[in-house]
């Protein structure tokens, strides 16, 4: 292994995370936040407690608050606010407990009260109140997600068999104002789409949801299908909406960390979406093109790749990207390609990420790692944990997306 471009990699991954942890992001959001009346906060998503502190410590007062957020994710107590965990990615029971809490707690509101909402990635299993019963509700899922639906389709109609989606969180808040603060996860920032928009008008139909049951052959009972026909809040006065975090900035600031250690940075997408086999592949190949030429290039990829399971092996999308990549860069000095996902998780691991350099193929297959065959059983995480190629943060406290990097030079 390559120690100087191990540690640079360290180095570029310490300084994209720290640009966009959400404290600094939701103290300047709330930096000039006023309100005549009662102040409630409602923090949901992955980084609801590391934004509820930061809250908390910068409001006048606080008349009643919540967290929502994932098993083992809260960080301590806050003054004056109830925390809470629950399942993600699969909604359970103490999450739909949750949400029922912060529909109590905003209750018989005033137009001069305020709803201070932080909204993080894992909001839409996080925070639900289902108007179905719960094995309903996974049942329309599980036959959504199996059927080939896009997120448009699928949103269309969980929104409508929600008590908190597409808008329906701010409109049980009025006549309260309902200032939300984002943390997105979601590529190109749409509010509507991010947890599946709890304060935002939806601009879906009642006419979308019921041509997705056609076309899909979905099977609901007549209760669901009533409430397919009730449609979602068009217009919410009462909301505005202020994006703190987004993949575009952990680009940016990998972009300036690479710049600082002497590499040219060149964004090539902060909306990558492919499969992360295919992105480690391609960046191996923009490796191959730029190097040996005597300049030092750092190109960098933004999004969130999707893993195809073809195996039973250990991993995650970041893993999988950077060891798909250590054939193509296999003894090119100077070459490494590293992919960190944000909220220091990848997959079911203790890793955030993967990285391999010119060196890390020979020393896989020195240790005994076929990686095609490693990359067909989705076992990057042993792989490189062979090498020494994980990633390893701990989790971060903020959650937008993955930044992906190839060092040339």
């Amino acid at each position: 292994m390559n120690r100087r471009l191990r540690c640079h990699a360290e180095q570029i991954i310490s300084a994209s995370l720290g640009a966009v942890l959400p404290g600094e992001a939701v103290r300047r959001a709330l930096a000039g936040f006023r309100a005549g009346g009662k102040v409630i906060l409602i923090a949901v998503g992955k980084a609801a407690w590391a934004m509820a502190k930061a809250a908390s410590e910068t409001l006048e007062r606080i008349d009643g608050g919540l967290v929502i957020t994932k098993y083992g994710h809260v960080g301590g107590e806050i003054p004056g606010v109830a925390c809470r965990e629950a399942g993600h990615p699969v909604p359970d029971e103490n999450g739909f407990r949750a949400a029922g809490e912060a529909l109590a707690l905003v209750q018989g509101l005033s137009e001069q009260d305020a709803v201070v909402f932080l909204l993080s990635g894992g909001g839409s299993a996080l925070f639900e109140r289902p108007l179905l019963p719960a094995g309903e509700l996974q049942d329309i899922t599980k036959q959504l997600l199996a059927c080939g639906a896009d997120i448009t389709e699928i949103n269309a109609i969980r929104k409508r068999l929600s008590g908190v989606k597409g808008g329906r969180f701010a409109l049980a808040c009025a006549p309260a104002r309902v200032f939300s603060v984002v943390l997105s996860d979601v590529l190109g920032d749409p509010l509507d789409v991010i947890a599946s928009g709890p304060a935002c008008a939806d601009p879906s139909t009642c006419g979308q949801a019921l041509a997705a049951v056609r076309k899909y052959g979905l099977h609901l009972s007549p209760e669901a299908m009533k409430l397919l026909e009730t449609e979602t809040p068009k217009a919410l006065h009462n909301a505005t909406a202020q994006i703190t975090g987004s993949v575009g900035e952990l680009c940016a600031a990998a972009a300036r960390a690479c710049g600082d250690l002497g590499y040219r940075p060149v964004l090539l997408t902060d909306r990558l979406d492919c499969e992360a086999r295919e992105a480690g592949r391609f960046l191996a190949g923009i490796v191959r093109t730029h190097a040996g030429k005597g300049r030092r290039l750092a190109f960098l990829a933004g999004g969130e790749t999707v893993v195809r399971l073809t195996g039973n092996g250990l991993g995650g999308r970041n893993q999988e990207l950077a060891l798909a990549a250590a054939p193509g860069i296999a003894g090119i000095a100077g070459a490494a390609v590293f992919s960190v996902g944000s909220d220091g998780t990848d997959g079911p691991t203790d890793a955030a990420g993967g990285y391999v350099d010119g060196g890390s193929y020979a020393s896989l297959l020195a240790a005994g790692w076929d990686v095609y065959e490693t990359l067909r059983n989705n076992d990057a995480y042993h792989a490189l944990q062979a090498v020494d190629g994980l990633i390893v943060t701990g989790p971060t406290g903020t959650n937008v997306n993955d930044v992906a990097v190839a060092l040339v030079g």
